[in-house]
């Protein structure tokens, strides 16, 4: 199953998909409130409200699709979304530094002892297909291709065999970095956090993989191509601390909250862009993300 927020001609909504169509879950979700005699409840327009009312598992949205029956074709969509809207906006983006070791030996660096942590700004996140906004005084910019893991309820203390629990999804990240600014800020002493974080700098989507379309273990193919050349290409079988590792260590310093993102790392291959450049982040099971530089 995937979610994706749309924009119709009726507002925005949050859309299913499953068996290969696409939904209106907010109606489709209306529907079974009213058959279950739940009503008076606000819609559930987004993927934070689904979160919050604890319905983003295919264990749950399967009961209500087999509780609709035949009346849910009444909330299929004519055709699949040619865009979508932001999934979601973070609570907090919690980043991997160095997670593949051919990254971190292009770059210089030793691979890590221990994973690397930062943080991106979540005023830096846009949607599939918006702009990345680049300015020629801010030196070279790179993009990130990496793997994004969204958290599904409060974990604190979490074990690695336990980690799976906690997830309520995967999307795509794109973490596009000033580097001139990062390495300036580095050689200073000081954090990166600003070169991550410039508007426009965290595309993220197109849509949110529910569990049920992964592997566990996430080993999947990751693509990064600019202007359709292929400019990183790896698997997240090549993680350095892999995805329950990498939950059990954050949360053994801070509460991860429903909704906050994880962005895994990026694999080899990182180079600029430049404004005219069209960046396209892929993984088979989620789908691709694309941005145009401005």
């Amino acid at each position: 199953m995937k979610l994706g927020v749309i924009s119709g001609n009726n507002g925005v909504f949050l859309g299913l998909e499953t068996a290969s169509r696409w939904y209106n879950l907010t109606s489709a979700l209306g529907a079974w409130q009213t058959l279950k005699g739940e009503t008076g409840r606000p819609p559930v327009t987004s993927v934070e409200s689904l979160l919050s009312e604890g319905w983003a598992a295919p264990v749950f949205l399967n009961s209500v699709v087999d509780a609709l029956g035949g009346s849910l074709e009444a909330h299929a969509l004519d055709a699949p979304p040619s865009q979508f809207l932001l999934p979601l906006r973070p609570g907090k983006i919690v980043c991997i530094g160095r997670n593949y070791a051919a990254h971190a030996k292009e770059t210089g660096a030793t691979p890590p002892e221990e994973p690397i942590i930062f943080s991106k700004a979540t005023t830096a996140c846009i949607a599939d297909g918006e702009p990345i906004l680049v300015r020629p005084e801010d030196g070279r910019v790179d993009h990130e291709g990496e793997l994004g893991v969204i958290i599904g309820r409060n974990a604190k203390d979490v074990l690695p065999e336990e980690a799976q629990e906690y997830i309520a999804g995967y999307t795509l990240v794109n973490d596009v970095t000033a580097r001139d600014l990062q390495k300036a800020d580095i050689a200073r002493g000081w954090p990166w956090f600003r070169s991550k974080s410039f508007d426009t700098f965290c595309p993220m989507g197109p849509v949110v993989a529910l569990p049920d379309e992964m592997p566990w273990p996430v080993e999947v193919d990751i693509e990064v191509k600019v202007n359709g050349q292929t400019r990183q290409k790896s698997n997240t079988r090549m993680f350095l601390y892999n995805i329950p590792a990498l939950i059990a260590f954050i949360t053994r310093y801070m509460t991860l909250a429903p909704g906050d993102v994880i962005a895994t790392g990026t694999p080899e291959g990182i180079s600029p862009i430049h404004p005219g450049d069209v960046v396209e982040v892929a993984i088979p099971q989620i789908g691709a993300l694309r941005n145009p530089v401005a």
